[in-house]
């Protein structure tokens, strides 16, 4: 059984307080000692402020208090916001009068995130279709089912700056929480240009026909070009997420060829130089 918004809030104030004891919220909220008083972290000394600059909403803060309020588009926010400020305690001292607690000094932010990522994917992938906090920060939609894999793996080493990284882009507009069809429309185009980037080199491992095929979806369906003779009466919600799936694996297929085609040259030339 898959839970509901409600339970999904519970969990996230349960795990909130948690972290919050063991002060993995002290260098960017601060603390209360009972001597020196209100001790403002790096977010200064109003946190609800920051809150409101950061995501231009109102009644976030405190979590504790405010949390089992939240929609959907609130506990993403949040979700976000406490990954940016999250940090595991690593040293410090304890100021036992009057209990006061623990006083830290020092913090490691990347094993914080890292557990806190952990921690709370466990709660949202099961949420509606499943959702993920990328090491990025950033709330994603999971992967279809039997497709993680391909979202996953990395493309053979080709071209950086014109193939890997504009792939990756993709992807996470794609599947961000908040992408719109536009978005993800505007991702599939992404994809099919770089195909059209690759395309002249293609050539060589694909032939003309089986070439031109690759370029047939994108140009048919209103996703590179507009004019009259292009389908647009189909749910995109379904043939969007095919068509996605379908150049990304297709862009995995075609550098993986091209760098074998690129390795087989490298050794003749190679062969040739003795």
């Amino acid at each position: 059984m898959k839970p509901d918004l409600a339970m999904v809030l519970r969990l996230f104030r349960d795990l909130y307080r948690s972290l919050d004891e063991q002060c993995y919220f002290q260098e960017a909220f601060g603390y209360v000692c009972v001597d020196a008083g209100e001790v403002p972290g790096t977010l200064g000394a109003d946190v609800q402020a920051q809150v409101f600059r950061r995501l231009r909403k109102q009644n976030l803060w405190p979590i504790r208090d405010k949390c089992l309020e939240y929609s959907e588009d609130d506990l993403f926010d949040l979700i976000e916001f406490m990954y940016d400020c999250v940090s595991k305690p690593i040293d410090g001292f304890f100021h036992s009068f009057n209990g006061c607690g623990w006083h830290y000094t020092k913090f490691d932010r990347d094993a914080g995130r890292a557990e806190f990522r952990a921690e709370i994917n466990t709660v949202i992938a099961d949420y509606n279709n499943g959702y993920e906090l990328s090491e990025d920060g950033e709330i994603l939609a999971l992967a279809e089912n039997g497709l993680a894999q391909l979202v996953d793996a990395e493309l053979p080493t080709f071209d950086p700056d014109n193939v890997d990284l504009r792939v990756q882009a993709a992807i996470r507009k794609f599947r961000r929480y908040h992408s719109s069809q536009d978005d993800r429309r505007d991702a599939i185009r992404d994809l099919a240009d770089v195909l059209e980037f690759i395309r002249p080199q293609l050539g060589r491992v694909l032939s003309r026909k089986d070439e031109n095929e690759l370029f047939i979806i994108a140009n048919s369906f209103g996703i590179r070009h507009h004019n009259e003779r292009q389908r647009t009466d189909y749910d995109q919600n379904i043939w969007y997420s095919w068509m996605f799936y379908y150049y990304l694996a297709t862009v995995h297929a075609a550098t993986a060829l091209l760098k074998r085609d690129r390795q087989a040259i490298d050794q003749k030339d190679d062969a040739f130089a003795f």
